[in-house]
Parts: structure tokens; sequence; C-alpha cells
């Protein structure tokens, strides 16, 4: 595990009603739901909290391009949401693409004999932990930290 670093960390997958939320153990060795926040007005907050509960060294936003790589209306939304993450939180925050994480995690769900209605309360989580998984394996390969970081919020002038 040469360049990975340890600590654990947040994975979070942005929806328009509901974030999932998932974390890893600080050696990485496996991603597990935490829970759904609803989005609304508190949801930065109960992230941070979250980040302050399991001593995360970094929180890593989902950031769902098109197929193509091509930014989305859901991009937009989800840069806004990790910026807003990062001017509350003294923790870094990192956004990793996530092509496929709901994708992937409804077929795991269905696979599991769930239907979708039965899903909806997990799925987000079930994202979360796909694109976390996705971001450890990655740094575990490449010895670099996924993604691209969110800059701190600037101090006006």
């Amino acid at each position: 595990m040469s360049g990975f670093r340890r600590g654990a960390r947040l994975g979070i997958d942005v929806g328009r009603a509901r974030v999932g939320v998932a974390r890893c153990d600080p050696d990485g060795m496996l991603a597990v739901p935490v829970e759904t926040v609803a989005r609304d007005s508190a949801s930065i907050a109960r992230i941070v909290a979250l980040c302050a509960e399991y001593d995360a060294i970094e929180i890593l936003v989902g950031l769902p391009l098109s197929l193509s790589g091509a930014d989305t209306a859901s991009t937009t939304d989800s840069r806004e949401f990790a910026a807003a993450v990062a001017a509350a939180s003294d923790v870094p925050v990192r956004l990793v693409d996530e092509r496929l994480s709901t994708v992937s995690a409804h077929a795991a769900l269905r696979g599991s004999g769930r239907s979708q209605r039965e899903s909806r309360s997990i799925v987000d989580q079930v994202a979360a932990v796909v694109l976390l998984q996705q971001a450890i394996d990655v740094e575990k390969n490449s010895g670099r930290p996924p993604g691209t970081p969110v800059p701190p919020a600037q101090e006006p002038a």
C-alpha cells in the first residue's frame, strides 16, 4: 500500500432530494454505508458533523459526469454542494468521477432481490459506497489522491 494515505474518508453521493453518505476504515479496506441525509438547509452541517464523528481526513464528493465526460445539470449541483461543504469544513474536499455509481448501485440492489421501491431509501448510500470504493482503489493503484481538490472558500477582501 505504498502511496495510500492512512485515514478514514467519507464518500458523498449528491442527489436533488437526498445525499448518500458512506465511510471507509483508516486503512481503506472497506467502504460501508452510513446514512441518507435529506437535502435541505441542514444537510451541509450534517455532513460536517459526520466528518467529525468518523474523524475523516477527506471528503470525496461524487461528480456525475455524462458518459462522454461532459458536465450535466447534476455536475453543477455536485460542484456547488462540494464547495459548500469545503466552506463549512476544515477537512479537504475532493470531487471524484462517479459515472455509473448510481447505475451500479441499482444493479447491485436488484441483484440482491430488492425492488426499485424498496431500494429508494438506501440507493444513495450504496452509490456513495461505490464511488468511495472506486476512489480508494484509484489511490491504492496510482499512489495519488483521487479526483480534484475543491479549493476552500476564499475570505472576501
